[in-house]
């Protein structure tokens, strides 16, 4: 029965990572999308490549995820916890996709985990929320409108004197490296988040302890439902952040992205800080838009956005301290 529980457990894992991808492809293409330097299949062959490769690049967001945010629940309870901490995550990852809300799969995920370990009883490491969650959650999209804007502004005066039609071109170019540096951003923090989950499971079941390498399975398995799901793509986000914030021409793609992949590589490498990608691209994309003038920006679609942030871990904390309700009244 326990080995029964992991493998159910790890499936459900894999599914969350799964709709990870088609959730957040829009994270690292829309905007490459949006200005025609990428066709759409393109794009999303090429983010689910780089996004294989990025969850090999590091293990520091996975390790705050198994150890930094909720004690180690203990038995098949414990199991119960994580399956219900998925659940919530899934449902309301799928709620927002349905809708082209491009919430954070992150948040949901550590909300979910947070709802179902006070539902269970286990402790909430309230300092390892605040410090790896709460405060990059206000933090990182603060940071990425001001370093958007600083970009663009640079961008705007090194080539002000640039033609036109020429310089959309080379950024167009550009774009692809950009992009493919989101991709492989996303790959770095968002299967690890994953990865970090399954650990969890193979501590509770016996198989592994804190402390042991990352097994190359779980990075493996981790990694490819992430890439499938990104290559299944998420259109209906994608046209939320690639037209609905504002218009992009290549120059403010190229700066979006390389913003929001230098954020995530600082604060995956320096911090070790599991942050929103959505969050991230959003901010950014709002900072570069804002450089044309600050009506530019559709503000209403903006606030939408951010009442989506703000309601995400709350929401999928409710529906996984349910799910966890359910499983400890019929299983447990």
């Amino acid at each position: 029965m326990d080995t029964f529980a992991l493998i159910v457990t790890v499936a459900v894992a894999l599914f969350f990572t799964y709709t990870n991808g088609f959730h957040d492809s829009a994270n690292a293409i829309a905007t490459s999308v949006s200005t025609r330097a990428l066709t759409p299949r393109a794009a999303l062959a090429m983010a689910a490549v780089m996004n294989l490769a990025g969850a090999f690049l590091g293990s520091g967001v996975a390790k705050t995820v198994s150890e930094g945010l909720i004690e180690t629940p203990k038995g098949s309870t414990g199991m119960g916890i994580l399956f219900a901490a998925l659940v919530g995550a899934i449902v309301w990852n799928l709620v927002t996709w349905y809708f082209g809300l491009p919430s954070s799969s992150s948040h949901a995920l550590f909300g979910g985990l947070v709802g179902a370990a006070l539902a269970g009883g286990t402790a909430v490491l309230w300092n390892g929320v605040v410090d790896k969650v709460i405060i990059p959650m206000f933090l990182s999209p603060v940071v990425g409108l001001i370093i958007g804007y600083i970009v663009m502004t640079a961008i705007l005066w090194l080539f002000r004197k640039a033609n036109p039609h020429k310089a959309k071109r080379g950024f167009r170019i550009a774009q692809t490296v950009s992009a493919a540096g989101m991709a492989l951003g996303h790959g770095l923090q968002d299967a690890q988040k994953t990865m970090g989950v399954v650990v969890m499971a193979l501590v509770i079941s016996g198989h592994q302890t804190y402390g042991d390498p990352i097994p190359v399975w779980v990075k493996i398995v981790c990694a490819a439902m992430l890439s499938l799901g990104t290559y299944a793509g998420g259109w209906r986000i994608m046209r939320t952040l690639g037209r609905k914030i504002i218009e992009l021409d290549p120059p403010q793609g190229f700066a979006a992205e390389t913003t929001g992949a230098s954020i995530m590589f600082t604060t995956a490498y320096l911090f070790k800080a599991p942050i929103s990608t959505t969050h991230v691209i959003t901010s950014a994309i709002m900072g570069v838009g804002a450089t044309k003038r600050v009506n530019a920006v559709r503000w209403g679609v903006a606030k939408n956005i951010v009442l989506g942030w703000f309601i995400t871990m709350p929401a999928a904390a409710l529906v996984a301290a349910a799910a966890f309700g359910i499983i400890n009244l019929t299983i447990l």
